[in-house]
């Protein structure tokens, strides 16, 4: 008979039913509700998480309007993110997890439900000292921060690194990453109290977009030079503003269009005058058989990033990663998540707003969609003793 490690009653955890978040049409956060549905079994090279929490995403809030479609073979249930136990190792899995193992996860989807299963190069240790509600604000957000840094927008000490929506969680993560890498970061956000946030966390300085023209404004910090970095989630509303504050040979890595995808005027011609690169990225949509030239930044045998690996001396890794996601969630793991676990200045801090118990997921819709939060929000699924 199965037994439950959670419980240690039989059978129970090993029901074929679990509630995840669900929604019958595209709308508003009133259509969100929780429903039973059959508990995913893991197949071969995956893990089964029983969920503790998952942290919320726009993308979510996308896919919820019908605007945002998860990949080929996906779950539909929401939920990019997720942190919790391991219940079972599915056929063919090579590396640590065990049942009862503590662990946080990267996903295509289906993290706001009791289970999912996760590719087991798609998981990461909790960092020491961290509750499993502060590790489910890790994943999504921190390797989305990591990759738009270091795989796609190469930074290198000394440059700037203006990051629209500073106080987001993928905001907070890009200033503190971009201070360990010895860059300098600037944001925007839309208030005072939002700004002095991200100061504390690292930001060099802050701009209000709801005041006052960020364009302006890092050209007169970085002294008429401008930004060498843009990590832009904003999109058509900020193309002429993101090129006007761009350095020489700067590039823009876009990542989303929160402010529309359509683009009136004289791009092509004032990025060309700049040399300026235009990059754009999305981490969910890549599947396990992507090859990348992520060799450029990650270091040859391990394929983990290294400083060497970036520049005009950058060559590509003797074997290039065949799985992107794994390549990312292992170079993270090795170079970046220690530092989480060092209580002493420069250590590294999931920023969390608002804990919300699964069943409130439509009052999380909402309070997102008002921009209240500084950091990220994160759903209570399974209370944890």
């Amino acid at each position: 008979m199965c037994v439950d490690w959670l419980t240690g009653c039989p059978g129970k955890g090993f029901h074929r039913i679990m509630l995840a978040v669900h929604f019958d049409q595209p709308g508003g956060p009133e259509n969100l509700y929780l429903k039973e549905v059959a508990k995913p079994e893991p197949g071969p090279g995956e893990v089964l998480l029983k969920v503790a929490a998952s942290a919320l995403n726009r993308a979510d809030v996308l896919q919820r309007w019908g605007q945002y479609s998860p990949p080929p073979g996906a779950s539909n249930i929401l939920g990019l993110e997720a942190s919790g136990h391991v219940v079972t190792v599915g056929p063919g899995c090579q590396g640590p997890w065990k049942a009862g193992h503590s662990a946080m996860a990267l996903l295509a989807g289906g993290g706001q439900a009791e289970y999912v299963t996760v590719p087991e190069g798609h998981l990461m240790p909790v960092p020491k000292g961290l509750t499993l509600i502060q590790a489910a604000a890790i994943p999504e957000a921190w390797l989305t921060a990591f990759q738009l840094l270091h795989v796609i927008g190469q930074v290198k000490a000394g440059e700037t690194v203006l990051i629209h929506a500073g106080s987001s969680g993928v905001g907070t993560a890009a200033v503190q990453l971009a201070r360990q890498a010895g860059a300098i970061p600037l944001v925007t956000a839309g208030s005072l109290d939002k700004i002095k946030a991200v100061e504390k966390l690292g930001a060099a300085a802050g701009f209000n977009y709801k005041e006052g023209d960020f364009s302006a404004a890092t050209l007169e910090f970085t002294k008429g030079a401008g930004a060498n970095v843009i990590l832009d989630c904003v999109g058509g509303s900020y193309w002429e503003k993101n090129v006007a504050c761009l350095a020489l040979d700067g590039r823009w890595v876009l990542y989303g269009l929160l402010g529309g995808a359509e683009v009136h005027g004289e791009l092509l011609s004032k990025l060309l005058t700049k040399r300026g690169s235009l990059l754009t990225s999305l981490l969910r949509s890549r599947d396990k058989k992507t090859i990348s030239g992520m060799g450029k930044v990650l270091g040859c045998g391990a394929c983990l990033w290294s400083p060497r690996h970036r520049g005009p001396e950058a060559t590509w890794a003797r074997a290039l990663p065949q799985n992107y996601k794994a390549e990312l969630v292992a170079a993270f793991t090795q170079q970046i998540l220690p530092h989480f676990a060092q209580d002493e200045p420069g250590s590294l801090r999931p920023v969390v707003d608002t804990v919300f118990p699964l069943k409130q997921v439509a009052e999380a819709h909402v309070y997102m969609e008002q921009n209240k939060n500084l950091g990220k929000i994160v759903l209570e699924v399974t209370p944890v003793p």
